[in-house]
């Protein structure tokens, strides 16, 4: 079996930078075991694979990611690349794809040079800084709060910036991810870290679905809904990002790195 892949940078200006993704779309969906396979054969954050919607059902496209251990409810930047290969090299006509996946409907908006995701806002609460997560991740935060993911909330960029985790320690935690976030500065409303090693992915460059819950907090906190935020993981990554209400939108520039097939 051959099936066409890309990999591409997700919310990067240039390759080797943002959150790279490999992108898979098909005719009809394979084996769940064989897309589990093809995910941890890639060894990315997330692999995406997509196929045409039935007719009549009101999206583009049915989507759905794989981490190199796990399938996962939502991944940002990996749809934010499946768009850019349709708009690219599938000839989708129009600027605006809908994707639909188990956890909802997804929309992709193309504007000039970025593509700006259409996401869920997730809400979170303020609770009680653990003893384990200041030691999982080696330095106490000021604050916490718990929704989709913990939240560690530090006083600087440079906080976050400097953090070393402990990888087992934060698998043990009870969340499938911890953000660490701070106040940014030189024209940076916010930035982030994202550590999910019980999914397989120990540091992630840069987590759209992280800012599901951080985009809310920080429109919350800072009293403004457009924002500019910056993931400071090695390699980097920029958002645009809008909230919504119950949604937000993050954009961002993907720069493809290679495409392929792969033989199966």
């Amino acid at each position: 079996m051959q099936l066409p892949i890309y990999q591409l940078d997700a919310f990067a200006d240039a390759v080797f930078a943002g959150n790279p993704a490999a992108v898979c779309p098909l005719e009809s969906w394979p084996a769940d075991s064989l897309m589990q396979a093809i995910a941890a054969e890639n060894n990315l954050a997330e692999t995406a694979f997509f196929v045409p919607a039935p007719a009549g059902a009101g999206q583009n496209y049915d989507i759905r990611w794989f981490t190199p251990t796990v399938e996962v409810a939502l991944c940002g930047h990996a749809t934010l690349a499946s768009a850019a290969v349709a708009f690219r090299h599938l000839g989708f006509a129009g600027d605006t794809i809908r994707f639909h996946a188990q956890g909802g409907d997804l929309v992709a908006h193309r504007r000039g040079e970025t593509i700006a995701l259409d996401l869920p806002a997730w809400r979170s609460e303020s609770v009680p800084v653990p003893e384990s997560l200041g030691i999982a991740l080696g330095a106490v935060p000021q604050a916490c709060r718990r929704g989709n993911y913990l939240v560690a909330v530090f006083d600087t960029a440079s906080d976050v910036a400097a953090l070393t985790p402990d990888m087992a320690a934060l698998a043990a935690l009870d969340t499938p991810g911890v953000v660490a976030t701070a106040p940014g500065a030189d024209g940076v409303d916010f930035v982030s870290r994202f550590f999910a090693p019980r999914l397989g992915v120990p540091e992630d460059p840069v987590t759209g679905s992280a800012h599901c819950l951080l985009v809310p907090y920080w429109a919350d906190r800072l009293g403004r809904t457009a924002l500019a935020a910056r993931q400071l993981s090695p390699r980097g990554g920029a958002l645009e990002c809008h909230h919504a209400g119950e949604r937000i939108v993050i954009a961002g520039r993907v720069v493809e790195y290679l495409r392929g097939t792969i033989s199966v």
